[in-house]
């Protein structure tokens, strides 16, 4: 019944995507990158919020709460800030630029060797970090809620079942990005979206009427509230893997990095059809971010009360949770909806990959005569190289004991220099190109040192890692203000409308910013004990 559920939703997933998608144009890079610049807001949102709400989150960040509670909503949260000031202040810019990827506005700002930087930057961390993490995190999410041991009779095999199913996600995944492009994308994740959203809504309401037993729903409510209110404080002490100090340090930065000027992220904006459209659905996403704590911590919660004495890994205690609360129909059903997340998260990083390859490294400094049709090809190889290489790395991410805080942390070495880089390139118009390039590089030198070299990591360790990340962002913010003045550009620079798509806001964005805004503020001080610090 469970593996019925689950192919059979699958398989409508993939039928409706093909049928939405089957006349699009795929030959041209903007048709096959940016989806023909014809995306409308519901697609851009639905697309946003799936290539974030993989299993890295689903299991990772539910893993933390089981682990420690509210605090980490944080990732979800305060990330609405970062959404409301890319729909205000970047996007427009960006859609201005007429752009396809960050590292070719940092070239239109800079020059070519700051976009080469910035280019190699994403395609290393994408390979060792990114794409292996989704795959590992993904695999172990199916494998808890499907039982896929006992399934395929391989108990006591975790290894090799591991292994397998990474292989077996990964060029599913695969298919779809580097056959479809990008509308093909975000069609599939629209759709799996709906599927994962009212998913993730049952296994918290299953999950607290098991808790509950005899009273029910309300019952596991008044159990959370009773037996482990201090679950609920939405402030970190300073043991936390989270403290409420880095909020405004690392933490901040990490979160608008991630949703102003990630390539994984921000393409689907970039594909927008005008600045309005994009505006909305970006605004759009920073809504139902509100609503992420609900299903992406909460339900590590309820696993923690409701697997109390048991012994259970972080790691493991969401698919232990929708494996024990889910009646078996629609265990199939939320397994399938979680392979749409586990897939749109990965074809979505694929689908970047091959952009910022082709566009940035194929096109930009291999062979700059290449045709349209040849810069394509040359993505889709590209992205079957990318795609193996990530399914040989992921199985070796086991044992780590929060996935969720090992992917921060090995994000901040290159999100902390590009972001850096990027703000000040629109803020300031004397920054020259060489503080630009410094600073990408020394950025990325700096972090990893302090986090891989013993002699320096003891002084970062007495900081917090995202105090510590921080303090290297106004370093660097520092630099290239410095240079600005004693080095500055010789002409000012120009930001040229591109004329790519209409740059008339929406003219109700300002006042749903400023909505969001209050409501990330009354959810923290709704939850907040300041008795922890």
């Amino acid at each position: 019944m469970i593996l019925g559920s689950f192919l059979f939703f699958t398989v409508t997933v993939a039928v409706m995507t093909y049928f939405f998608t089957r006349k699009d144009e795929r030959a041209s890079k903007d048709g096959y990158f940016l989806g023909g610049r014809s995306l409308t807001f519901p697609l851009i949102a639905g697309s946003l919020l799936l290539t974030n709400l993989s299993t890295e989150q689903m299991v990772g960040l539910n893993g933390d709460a089981f682990n420690e509670g509210l605090l980490v909503m944080v990732w979800e949260v305060v990330a609405v800030l970062a959404l409301v000031a890319m729909a205000l202040f970047f996007l427009p810019r960006f859609l201005r630029s007429g752009i396809t990827t960050v590292p070719e506005f940092l070239e239109k700002r800079f020059t070519r060797s700051t976009q080469v930087i910035c280019n190699l930057l994403f395609l290393i961390a994408y390979a060792v970090v990114l794409l292996p993490i989704i795959l590992y995190t993904g695999a172990k999410g199916m494998i808890g809620i499907l039982d896929i041991p006992s399934l395929l009779g391989m108990e006591g095999q975790s290894a090799v079942t591991l292994v397998l199913i990474v292989w077996v996600v990964g060029l599913v995944g695969s298919v779809y990005a580097l056959f479809g492009g990008l509308r093909t994308v975000a069609v599939s994740d629209t759709i799996n979206g709906v599927g994962l959203l009212v998913g993730g809504f049952l296994i918290t309401y299953f999950g607290l009427a098991a808790l509950g037993g005899e009273g029910g729903f309300m019952g596991g409510i008044e159990v959370l509230q009773t037996q482990h209110p201090e679950r609920f404080n939405s402030i970190g002490g300073k043991d936390a893997s989270v403290p409420f100090g880095t909020i405004f340090t690392g933490v901040a930065i990490i979160n608008f990095f991630y949703w102003t000027t990630n390539q994984q992220i921000i393409q689907r904006t970039l594909g927008a059809s005008s600045l309005a459209e994009g505006q909305k659905g970006v605004l759009l996403t920073g809504a139902l971010k509100l609503l992420g704590p609900m299903y992406l911590v909460l339900p590590g919660i309820i696993a923690y009360a409701l697997f109390q004495g048991e012994d259970v890994a972080s790691v493991d205690a969401y698919g232990r949770l929708v494996n024990r609360v889910l009646p078996t129909a629609l265990a199939g059903f939320f397994a399938a909806a979680m392979m749409g997340a586990i897939l749109s998260s990965f074809n979505s990083a694929l689908n970047s990959t091959c952009t910022l390859f082709s566009l940035g490294v194929y096109k930009g400094m291999w062979k700059k005569d290449a045709d349209e049709e040849q810069v394509v090809r040359s993505g889709k190889i590209f992205g079957w190289v990318m795609s193996i290489t990530a399914m040989l790395v992921a199985p070796m991410l086991a044992g780590q004991d929060s996935i969720f805080s090992y992917l921060q942390k090995m994000n901040t070495i290159y999100f902390i220099p590009i972001f850096a880089v990027v703000l000040m390139g629109l803020l300031n118009k004397r920054v020259p190109d060489r503080a630009a390039d410094i600073s990408l590089l020394g950025g990325v030198i700096f972090i990893a040192g302090g986090y891989f070299i013993p002699a320096l990591n003891q002084y970062v360790s007495k900081i917090n890692d995202y105090h510590f990340s921080g303090l290297v962002f106004a370093g660097l913010i520092g630099f290239m203000l410095l240079m600005s003045k004693v080095a500055p550009r010789p002409e000012a620079w120009v930001h040229e409308d591109a004329q790519a798509v209409n740059l008339t806001p929406w003219k109700g964005a300002p006042v749903a910013g400023a909505f969001l805004v209050l409501a990330v503020l009354t959810i923290y001080a709704v939850f907040a004990d300041f008795s922890v610090l």
